[in-house]
């Protein structure tokens, strides 16, 4: 298909990509280090480590992967870890050694963590000091065979490397006490880590550099599978689209969002990380005026975050007495940006909020706006290059401009399907190659595309995905509760949260209980806010509940 962008858009923008420009994920590393090495790639907490520093550090994680813990091209290690600079040192080691990286958001709850650990196969996890109480509850359950353990402060400066550790582990007591019986420490991984005794992995691009897990319509969290193919597809047609307005080798990205979610993965990460970029990584975004504070050090170009944060930051004074002339980016994803939010935005930097739209399963971009485009407009944007996307019916059919139906994607970024889950893949790929987004949409006159309702039932929390099926499968657990039923309540600060009806079983049962069970099963973003009892639930004639109908009330 062929969209108006390509004669409308700024010229210069290619239709299509080259997808030989990168053999894979870590030849676009080399090229990077290569090129940059001088420069400053990533800084957290008042230390910054240069490309060639980054170099260095994850050949050494790499050697110890292949020749410590004698891991082979193919294996899946998990990386459970916020925003500090152990992160892409260890990312980008797993990556060059070969072998599959799996994500992991440190909340998780126990179970959530050993049912993404056996799905996946996980035989090696680095994880956060603050979070390693929670793999010893479940890690004889799981393949783990490895444990690397890391504390915040392990890759700063002497002697704030030992201050911050101290006071986080004792004074905060933010480390709750774990026994695991055999790990390494990071620092220590990387000293047992020979350089030298690096071999670069023999990858292709169709092997597999990413189990990116996303909620289920089936109460579990799939592993969506990403190659090196996705990912490169996706940093080359996301550079194409922003090219005209960066410099190489002079870019200052804010990354507030986790780098283990897709999108600041593949934006924040690769896609600046390929132009010679400084990362600024933001541990604790939720910490605000801590977070303005940090700001307040950098002449930053460049800012991606979800609606909730960007409405955060515009209504704190402080924020908005910073300086913003070197502002060039504010990108939003993950999930809709309000008009109101983007407005005010605007009226504080003077700079649009310029609104994304991707998936997990799309390693993520599909559609951007033009990163001329002055003012919100509503819409997620164009197709972005060597991407179709349509509008089909439930039957399939691709439906002409203006009508309503299922957004549909195909292009070199989507995913190659569900982890061990071909049934679940099957659901969602046409048999034409699109596959189905479940989000509602239409084309106007102008290829632009905007989304009006989600065909799926999922919820969206401050940009993080959460699907009925599993706050149910949780709560109905609970003894005292007979059924349960979830659906996504609107909130001003959050876009959505999760709101459950309930039917008891015993009488006895209060929202305090129910809510101090949920806290202890599900992750913070994932813990409804609102209760509701009710003596029945709406259902379909098969005893189905009807979400709908609880919505509509």
């Amino acid at each position: 298909m062929t969209y108006p962008w390509v004669k409308n858009y700024e010229k210069g923008v290619k239709a299509e990509i080259d997808l030989s420009t990168y053999k894979n994920i870590p030849d676009l590393l080399e090229q990077t280090f290569s090129k940059y090495g001088k420069l400053p790639s990533f800084t957290n907490m008042g230390t910054t480590i240069s490309y060639s520093e980054l170099d260095v550090l994850s050949r050494k994680f790499a050697s110890y992967l292949q020749n410590v813990l004698g891991h082979k091209k193919g294996d899946r290690v998990a990386i459970m870890m916020p925003n500090i600079l152990q992160y892409p040192i260890a990312l980008f080691g797993v990556l060059r050694a070969g072998l599959i990286v799996v994500n992991v958001n440190p909340l998780y709850t126990a179970r959530e963590l050993e049912h993404q650990l056996k799905d996946s196969g996980s035989t090696t996890i680095i994880i956060f000091a603050n979070s390693a109480h929670t793999l010893e509850a479940v890690i004889k359950k799981t393949p783990i065979k490895n444990v690397v353990v890391t504390e915040i402060g392990d890759m700063l400066k002497f002697p704030k490397n030992y201050v911050v550790n101290f006071a986080i582990k004792y004074i905060k007591k933010m480390v709750p006490p774990y026994s695991i019986e055999k790990f390494h420490y990071f620092k220590e991984a990387l000293n047992l880590g020979d350089e030298s005794k690096f071999k670069a992995a023999d990858i292709a691009q169709t092997d597999i550099a990413f189990l990116q897990y996303t909620g289920g319509t089936t109460g579990v969290s799939k592993g969506a599978v990403l190659t090196h193919r996705n990912i490169v597809a996706n940093v080359l047609q996301a550079k194409e689209w922003i090219k005209n307005l960066l410099s190489e080798g002079q870019e200052i990205i804010i990354t507030p969002l986790p780098l283990y979610h897709i999108f600041s993965l593949t934006a924040n990460c690769f896609i600046f990380n390929s132009i010679g970029a400084l990362n600024v990584l933001i541990t604790n975004p939720r910490d605000i005026p801590g977070f303005v504070k940090e700001l307040s050090k950098w002449k930053f170009t460049a800012f991606t975050a979800v609606n909730t944060l960007f409405n955060s930051l515009a209504n704190n004074p402080e924020f908005c007495k910073l300086d913003f002339s070197s502002l060039k980016i504010a990108l939003g994803g993950g999930m809709a940006v309000q008009r109101a939010v983007a407005e005010k935005w605007k009226n504080i930097t003077g700079v649009p909020l310029i609104e994304a739209y991707g998936l997990t399963e799309t390693s993520p971009a599909a559609c951007i706006n033009p990163m001329t485009l002055q003012d919100y407009n509503g819409f997620i944007g164009l197709p972005i290059s060597s991407t179709d996307v349509v509008i089909k019916d439930d039957d399939g059919k691709t439906l002409k401009q203006g009508e309503t139906g299922e957004i549909c994607i195909k292009g070199p970024q989507v995913m190659q399907g569900y982890w061990n889950r071909q049934d679940e893949t099957d659901k969602v790929m046409t048999t034409d190659g699109y596959f189905r987004t479940g989000d509602v949409a239409f084309m106007n006159a102008d290829g632009y595309f905007k989304i009006v309702d989600r065909k799926k039932d999922m919820i969206l929390v401050s940009g993080f995905n959460v699907y009925p099926n599993e706050v149910e499968d949780v709560i109905a657990t609970n003894p005292k509760v007979l059924e349960v039923a979830a659906i996504g309540a609107p909130d001003e600060k959050s876009g959505e949260v999760v709101k459950v009806f309930v039917v008891k079983k015993d009488q006895s049962l209060t929202v305090e209980e129910l809510k101090s069970f949920c806290k202890e099963n599900l992750t913070a973003y994932k813990v409804p806010k609102f209760y509701e009892f009710r003596k029945d639930l709406p259902k379909t004639n098969v005893g189905k509940i009807l979400r709908r109908e609880l919505r509509g009330q």
